[in-house]
């Protein structure tokens, strides 16, 4: 779904934003939601999230407030109404971490690019 401003914000170039949305929601355990950058905003005005995606946990009951970053040269305003971000609830599984010694695997712990080509 698309999220939207409901006032104005002047994001100036390097400065992060919180932007509100008037939007609060209970998740049901076992879900999330993921806030994500709009690919227009970024394209057109290099406007981004740098938390993205950013995690809403189903504990969370405050308003979601998107934060916004102007990586442009010239201030931006988001004005009442802006599409700002998009936002997908998803499930997630919980697991219990269990502290031991690791099996062997082909890769082992090599690191970037040692997966293959």
């Amino acid at each position: 779904m698309d999220l939207r401003a409901v006032e104005e914000v002047t994001l100036e170039p390097g400065l992060p934003r919180l932007v509100p949305t008037g939007l609060t929601i209970e998740l049901p355990p076992g879900y999330e939601a993921q806030v994500r950058p709009r690919s227009g905003l970024a394209l057109k005005h290099a406007i981004t999230s740098p938390n993205a995606p950013g995690t809403i946990d189903p504990g969370y009951r405050g308003e979601i407030r998107v934060i916004l970053l102007n990586l442009g040269k010239e201030a931006y305003t988001v004005h009442v109404g802006d599409r700002i971000a998009q936002m997908i609830v998803a499930r997630y599984e919980a697991v219990e971490w269990v502290e031991g010694d690791l099996a062997d695997s082909r890769r082992g712990g090599g690191g970037f690019g040692s997966s293959g080509r």
